[in-house]
């Protein structure tokens, strides 16, 4: 889950990048068999052939690593949205920041994802993690896009997060690369008739 740019220089980073892609690649897979709340970290560990010292170099928890492909969306996505340019509506700023980000990502991540949503839906104490985890994202695009903490601005961030899971609602039973861009789009450009319903 890497672009070409960022692949590492030297062997020793290398050797890293495989150890933390085959603990994530197999957390996936084997949560997704036995199910995450079911599936001790040693289980893991045991298949991947490594040490709690190796694992703890690359990951914070079971939870960190069972999200990788969470996590890694939207470390690019704040990468992405740190160096765009930032004129015009800032929904459109968001928008466009998610639609360069999931142009970024690559068919592993594409594979990967779904799954990762399903491990999540299936786990209370994922799915908790998961929305602290979120929580800290949207404090970090607040504070990209003024630092401020204005009331507008959270509420903003608070509708951009719920149109792409709305979009991800749409997007799961088939998974197909290509039409997540357009479902954000979808559920985006519906958010201002959504809130013009009325009772």
């Amino acid at each position: 889950m890497m672009t070409t740019s960022e692949q590492p220089a030297t062997l020793r980073e290398r050797k890293k990048l495989r150890t933390r892609q085959a603990l994530a690649d197999t957390a996936v897979t084997l949560f997704g068999e036995r199910g995450f709340d079911n599936t001790p970290l040693d289980a893991l560990l045991e298949q991947v052939e490594v040490s709690r010292r190796t694992f703890f170099r690359n990951f914070r928890s079971k939870e960190d690593v069972a999200l990788t492909a969470v996590t890694h969306l939207w470390d690019i996505y704040l990468e992405v949205l740190d160096g765009i340019k930032k004129s015009g509506p800032l929904a459109d700023v968001l928008l466009d920041a998610m639609l360069t980000t999931l142009e970024r990502m690559d068919e592993d991540w594409y594979r990967h994802f779904p799954l990762t949503l399903r491990l999540i839906a299936d786990s209370p104490a994922l799915d908790g993690y998961t929305l602290r985890y979120c929580a800290e994202v949207q404090t970090e695009i607040a504070r990209c896009l003024d630092g401020q903490g204005r009331l507008e601005l959270r509420l903003l961030i608070e509708f951009f997060v719920a149109a792409w899971r709305c979009a991800l609602d749409e997007w799961l039973p088939e998974c197909t690369p290509g039409e997540l861009p357009a479902l954000l789009r979808r559920t985006c450009s519906s958010m201002n008739s959504a809130l013009s319903l009325e009772a």
